[in-house]
């Protein structure tokens, strides 16, 4: 009698652990599932926005409109400073140029290849030549998709005996595609060309 109420009491105490560990491993899983689910939704309010074009930061999204313009804006921006940015060194045209390329569709790599076939960066770096681009507005249209664009800009030619200002005006559109380390914003510039590159003025560097 004694032999079958400790078999008893073992089996009450089997199933008792059994539930016990039942229950616990269920409430760790709810507490994974939720700790995950909270980790995604966080990861989906973040977005890429370059600091200066220069370092990659992560920024909380208040409003995804806004920064969505912001990251438009950016986007255009950057790959123009890339693309016009030019110095005598043949290893840093390539590496801008290749990064460039990564943020527009095939019209940035004709547009490549045309400055390629008339010498451009040939005599870039024969000339000791120095281009910088500074941006002075951007024009956007999230009304339609793709989004349109127009990029207005002023070029600085440093060369040995002078100094040319050049006006820069080019037109565009954004289509929306994945983030990747090579594009953080998550745009493609399509049809991308060049409407105004005249020379404003230029003016004799003085010699010493």
């Amino acid at each position: 009698m004694k032999k079958q109420f400790d078999i008893q009491r073992k089996f009450r105490f089997t199933v008792y652990l059994f539930l016990i560990i039942s229950l616990a491993l269920t409430g760790i899983s709810s507490y994974v599932f939720t700790l995950s689910a909270r980790m995604v939704e966080r990861s989906r309010q973040k977005i890429y926005v370059l600091d200066n074009g220069k370092s990659l930061l992560v920024a909380l999204r208040e409003d995804i409109s806004e920064n969505r313009d912001a990251e438009a804006r950016d986007h255009v921006k950057r790959f123009h400073e890339l693309f016009f940015t030019l110095e005598p060194d043949k290893e840093y045209i390539e590496n801008n140029v290749r990064e460039a390329l990564y943020l527009a569709d095939r019209s940035a790599m004709e547009q490549y290849r045309s400055f390629k076939e008339n010498n451009v960066y040939n005599q870039v770096i024969a000339s000791d030549i120095s281009m910088t681009l500074k941006t002075d507005s951007i024009r956007l249209d999230f009304s339609t998709y793709p989004y349109t664009f127009r990029y207005y800009g002023k070029q600085k030619i440093v060369r040995t005996s002078n100094i040319t200002i050049r006006n820069l005006e080019t037109i565009g559109s954004l289509r929306n595609i994945s983030r990747t380390d090579n594009n953080p914003h998550g745009f493609l510039i399509e049809g991308w060309r060049i409407v105004d590159n005249k020379d404003l003025e230029t003016v004799r560097r003085k010699s010493f």
